[in-house]
């Protein structure tokens, strides 16, 4: 016969639950054996097999489409002609570099450069603009509606006037990278700095802190969270901005890349295209997102 019995912890905590054998040994009891305890599937293991479904799946859907001949392969190419362009796109082939004269990974840094510049510039004059429209009451309501103007053209709106002001070299294509990034971060830090609230910023007065250390030591660090919010949000319009940014003059570049393939109707290389400014547009936001939760590691725990 086992009796079920209880002992208490020697400091005073909680009670273990005993049981007490017939021959008078105590054993701990438990609600489950201690061997073959059934583990479930790590949280990450099923996030990243659901992944690798849907991918299969959408490759699927992919191969059938093309197989049943639904649309042309002008319109719709087949995976193996998107595979053979990306590896026409890294390697030499009838006595030419990749595509267009360059390899894929050239193209994509000259994009990313572009947008690297653009966003820079965007984030440094965002910060501070973004500052003085909530610090500054007379020159938020001069300023404000124009940055809210700005950020609601869409770029190609504007593009031309950048080509005839600066040329069809790097210049234009990094000034409208650079419009269509500013305005989001400048109205993320400003209303980053309009939440801070009121009592904080009176204790720091009250301790002594003038106003160059009120805005950096109490408004900026508050405002590290929307900061990162404008980043990701400016960074995403941007790139997506890259193919209007490389139309004029644009080899190399994965836009400039993407739009010539209309002249030949390169669909194949359209869609690698696609599918190459879809994933580094993914990383470029794991990378941001990395960032911010080593720069504000606070966020969302106060």
């Amino acid at each position: 016969m086992v009796e079920i019995d209880s002992i208490g912890n020697p400091g005073g905590g909680v009670a273990l639950p005993v049981a007490t054998a017939a021959d008078g040994s105590v054993v701990p009891a438990t609600d489950e054996p201690t061997s073959g305890r059934k583990r479930g599937i790590p949280p990450v293991v099923g996030r990243v097999s659901l992944r690798v479904l849907s991918l299969a799946v959408l490759l699927g859907l992919w191969w059938l489409v093309v197989a049943l001949k639904v649309w042309p392969e002008l319109f719709v190419p087949s995976p193996t002609a998107v595979w053979e362009r990306f590896i026409d796109s890294v390697t030499v082939h009838d006595g030419q570099r990749g595509l267009s004269g360059y390899y894929l990974w050239e193209h994509l840094w000259a994009s990313l450069e572009r947008i690297l510049q653009g966003v820079g510039l965007a984030i440094v004059f965002g910060v501070i603009l973004g500052l003085l429209l909530a610090t500054v009451k007379p020159f938020q309501v001069i300023v404000e509606p124009y940055v809210n103007f700005v950020r609601a053209l869409p770029p190609l709106a504007y593009f031309s006037l950048l080509i005839i002001w600066f040329g069809i070299e790097n210049e234009s294509k990094v000034w409208l990278l650079f419009l269509a990034a500013f305005a989001p971060i400048a109205l993320s830090v400003a209303s980053g700095v309009r939440g801070v609230r009121p009592e904080r910023i009176d204790a720091a007065r009250a301790l002594g802190a003038n106003r160059w250390q009120v805005v950096r030591f109490v408004q900026m660090p508050s405002v590290l969270p929307e900061l990162f919010t404008g980043i990701r949000l400016s960074l995403g319009f941007a790139w997506t901005t890259i193919v209007a940014a490389e139309t004029v003059d644009g080899i190399p570049g994965i836009g400039g890349l993407a739009w010539a393939t209309k002249k030949f109707q390169q669909t194949d290389v359209a869609v690698l295209c696609i599918i190459v400014i879809g994933l580094v547009a993914i990383a470029l936001d794991q990378l941001i997102k990395a960032l911010e939760n080593r720069v504000v590691p606070w966020r969302g725990k106060a």
